[in-house]
């Protein structure tokens, strides 16, 4: 039952983020490599897990929306709320 995000606007934005995410990482890498404090790194994958939930919130209340608002008779909103539940409690 799940959709595409077709929105071209939603997702660039979705690829910014997750370019973010991507220095993020590097940079974690590299305080790795740097010998920095277990307790700065911690924080910075503290930072990157959130950042990483938020794409995902996105992608799914992009998607409920889609169902709910695609008009298709064979979308039951019930059902894509239910999806959207489903996938929220994975992350």
């Amino acid at each position: 039952m799940s959709t595409t995000i077709t929105d071209p606007a939603i997702i660039k934005d979705l690829v910014a983020r997750l370019r973010r995410i991507e220095g993020q990482a590097r940079g974690i890498q590299r305080m790795l490599e740097e010998g920095r404090s277990c307790e700065d790194i911690v924080t910075q994958l503290s930072a990157l897990r959130n950042a990483v939930e938020k794409v995902a919130t996105h992608v799914i209340l992009e998607n409920l929306e889609a169902c709910i608002l695609s008009g298709q008779p064979d979308i039951d909103p019930k059902d894509a709320v239910r999806e959207a539940k489903r996938l929220m409690l994975r992350l």
